[in-house]
């Protein structure tokens, strides 16, 4: 029996490693379907990135819509259940729960936008364009990059839990965004330690033509929902 914590727990530092641990074993229970939901889903957003504006934009709210999908197949594989091919698109089921994946997703597209927007306030719109950049404007591209990286990570910790949060407990939009920036301030030592193993699993996914991703990213799927039973569960 689990209880529901909203505003999530605080772990210890070393957890990400289980995290991933755990993601592992996941994508061990049924590793080639994994690969292919993997492959069907990266298919479908490469394809719509292709259309100008209007499949870029459809992607961005697919991705959290296919990701919720997947997380209900990580805990289908933890009940001790199948893991099926429409999982992938379990995300589309309930309407109100898609509503309330859109919403985060537009919500999402909003910050990046307005971020985008101060970023190339600062640096300057020409000067981002240049290429190479001169001596003289890298500075203030430097400060742009920074303020642009500092404004985005709020924004993702708002979102990296929202999806499990809509899916297993029906919250809305907002209040899934809230608990899942709080869940993720009380946990910056343990995220600070998974984006330092994220980034070496990242360089070893890339070596083989890039086809590390295929299981790299099932894997972070599993460790994603791992590290949200962890904290609120």
């Amino acid at each position: 029996m689990t209880h529901f914590e909203p505003e999530g727990r605080t772990v210890a530092y070393n957890r990400p490693v289980d995290w991933i641990k755990q993601g592992w074993r996941l994508f061990l229970k049924s590793p080639s379907l994994w690969i292919v939901l993997t492959l069907v889903m990266l298919l479908i957003l490469v394809a719509l990135t292709m259309v100008p504006v209007v499949g870029q934009l459809a992607a961005n709210f697919l991705v959290l819509i296919f990701g919720a999908g997947l997380l209900l197949g990580c805990h289908s594989l933890a009940q001790g259940n199948p893991l099926r091919f429409d999982h992938l698109f379990e995300g589309f089921r309930g309407e109100e729960g898609t509503r309330s994946l859109f919403l985060v997703g537009l919500l999402y597209l909003i910050g990046l936008i307005v971020i985008m927007g101060i970023t190339f306030g600062i640096a300057g719109g020409d000067v981002m364009m240049e290429q190479p950049v001169s001596a003289a404007d890298s500075g203030r591209v430097l400060f742009a990059t920074l303020v642009m990286l500092t404004l985005t990570m709020p924004l993702v910790m708002a979102v990296w839990f929202a999806p499990a949060l809509i899916i297993f407990h029906h919250l809305l939009p907002i209040p899934a965004m809230r608990a899942s920036f709080s869940a993720c301030m009380k946990n910056m030592g343990p995220f600070t330690v998974y984006s330092l193993l994220l980034l070496v699993l990242l360089i070893l996914a890339a070596l083989p033509f890039g086809l590390g991703f295929l299981v790299l990213l099932p894997v972070l799927t599993g460790a994603q929902y791992a590290s949200y039973l962890d904290i609120f569960e």
